[in-house]
């Protein structure tokens, strides 16, 4: 059995732990979906992964792992002090996902029709979302487009139908994982340099989208082979959010996460069509926002759907290492919290 010890970092004060007492290296039981050795896959090489008993695949870039310094001090406050973080090689999928993939999990009727065959049992027994009660394209289209304005809890859902369909464990990037392969190796504020007036190339932001998302794989990717790594829609990451580093300061991180314990607010990375330049350099974030429901007639206020986050997607990790079947479903099952 391991030692489920918390290490909490020993420099934060008595009024920082208030503030920061779910920061931390977490109990290794729970989180061998990022570091512990269960069962290896070799990392080195891109792939495609079929959803089985469909005719529908993604594909997956291989992320090396490595040490990097995380945040900005050139930035926003909360993107500051700069960290060292060492992470553990990972995948994380070439594109943000894609109304095509997202639709299946979203109707079951729809599902059969993408399936070959009848729907296993096991899959059809995943919680599939409420209907959503507002056209959630926004009028931007479906095929090839991101799907948008889920939760993060049904985001992670999400990714339980895919481990259910194709029995590998994907899940949403921590921030640290997000960051790392947008910088793809490099320090300056973009992938490709300082100078935002090379970011037509690469995003769809507000000086060139109209307004609307667009179809993944019509920009350039950056160096490690991710699309829409900026710009279209700005992606989920796992971790709670926190307005600084802090925390952070002074040592090196090995694959650090804030454990989520509170409904509001979680870290978006990216940017979106809807944002400026200087909100998708790969050190920027954003923070969920309760008003993003604002205009949901339910009540409780749903836990699927962000009506007025059409800016929000997903973006998937798969680790190098599996997890214990266990850590997978306390990874995917925990209860939503009740938003009112």
């Amino acid at each position: 059995m391991l030692n489920c010890t918390f290490f909490i970092f020993k420099s934060i004060t008595d009024i920082e732990y208030m503030n920061y007492k779910h920061l931390l290296l977490i109990p290794f039981s729970l989180i061998s979906f990022l570091s512990i050795a269960q069962q290896k896959a070799p990392t080195d090489q891109n792939y495609s992964q079929k959803i089985d008993g469909t005719n529908l695949s993604f594909t997956m870039q291989a992320i090396p792992g490595g040490t990097f310094k995380m945040g900005s001090d050139k930035g926003n406050p909360d993107e500051a002090p700069i960290h060292d973080v060492k992470l553990d090689p990972f995948w994380m999928s070439t594109f943000e996902v894609t109304w095509d993939i997202f639709e299946p999990f979203l109707y079951k009727d729809y599902e059969v029709t993408r399936s070959i065959g009848s729907i296993p049992a096991e899959v059809d027994a995943v919680t599939r979302p409420t209907k959503p009660y507002l056209d959630m394209t926004f009028g931007m289209g479906k095929e090839n487009h991101p799907a948008l304005a889920m939760t993060q809890y049904n985001a992670i859902q999400f990714c339980k139908w895919l481990y259910v369909r194709t029995g590998i464990f994907y899940r949403l990037p921590t921030e640290a994982e997000w960051e790392y392969a947008a910088r793809a190796g490099k320090q300056s504020a973009y992938f490709f340099g300082e100078d935002p007036t090379q970011l037509d190339d690469f995003a769809w932001f507000k000086d060139n989208s109209n307004d609307k998302t667009h179809e993944v794989g019509k920009k350039r990717p950056n160096p490690w082979g991710l699309f829409d790594i900026y710009g279209n829609v700005a992606e989920w990451t796992y971790d709670q959010y926190v307005d600084n580093y802090s925390a952070f300061a002074g040592k090196v991180s090995y694959n650090p996460i804030v454990i989520p314990e509170t409904l509001y607010p979680h870290s978006i990375r990216g940017g979106s069509f809807v944002d400026e330049a200087i909100d998708l350099r790969s050190a920027a974030r954003l923070a969920s926002d309760p008003a993003w429901k604002q205009i949901d007639p339910q009540i409780p206020k749903s836990n699927w759907w962000m009506p007025e986050a059409p800016f929000i997607g997903i973006r998937l990790v798969r680790p190098a290492v599996t997890p214990s079947k266990e850590d997978i479903e306390a990874y995917y099952d925990k209860k939503p919290i009740e938003d009112y």
